[in-house]
């Protein structure tokens, strides 16, 4: 029997973008190697939604924005942020969702970090932590209460993304094997323990379709 989740469950597609595929800008090692586990994934779920990095020309994040090496690290009015290659500029081929990815039915495209100023990570709230996208308002009036997260990269737009809905009151269950991590100096370690410290449930495709 075909397993297939109710309307209370949403599978959130995080950030499945030609940028952090191999050749991208900000390539996540093996990240195409998802697309079609997602897209096995997704025709189970009645409800998807997307999420689309969408930065700004000369955003704030960038390393060439401050003339800084990437990946070094400045203090921003909201705290520390890393300093990215330019990557999902607004309009280019690079921010465009994989081609591969076929998930007709999604109803909802979350588009962050388009504010210059502010980085955002989360689908659910801009890196300032006060900025909401809306996502946990949309999910609520929709009567959702699980999020099934799958994507790039597990510890940065997952991890903060997983952690955000258990704060917003949702339950949270990362796919482990239908996400791949950038994993630099020790971040996919921390963020897993951030997230079984809020109560965010590891699992894999295989155990959420048994």
């Amino acid at each position: 029997m075909t397993h297939r989740f109710s309307d209370r469950d949403v599978l959130l597609v995080i950030d499945v973008q030609n940028d952090f595929l191999p050749g991208g800008a900000l390539a996540v090692p093996d990240g195409d190697a998802i697309v079609e586990p997602i897209n096995h994934l997704a025709k189970r779920f009645p409800h998807v939604v997307l999420t689309q990095d969408w930065h700004a020309p000369r955003h704030h994040s960038f390393a060439s924005t401050h003339d800084r090496p990437h990946f070094s690290t400045i203090d921003l009015a909201y705290g520390a942020q890393i300093l990215w290659p330019e990557h999902c500029v607004q309009g280019t081929f690079g921010a465009a969702l994989a081609a591969g990815l076929d998930i007709p039915h999604a109803e909802l495209i979350i588009r962050k970090g388009y504010r210059p100023e502010v980085d955002s990570y989360s689908a659910f709230c801009e890196a300032d932590r006060r900025t909401r996208t809306g996502l946990g308002g949309y999910l609520r009036e929709r009567g959702i209460g699980r999020v099934h997260l799958v994507g790039l990269a597990t510890d940065f737009c997952v991890h903060w993304s997983a952690v955000d809905a258990r704060h917003a009151g949702f339950e949270a269950i990362v796919i482990e094997d239908c996400c791949r991590a950038i994993d630099a100096q020790g971040s996919l370690a921390n963020a897993w323990t951030q997230m079984r410290e809020a109560g965010v449930v590891r699992s894999t495709l295989a155990a959420v379709l048994s």
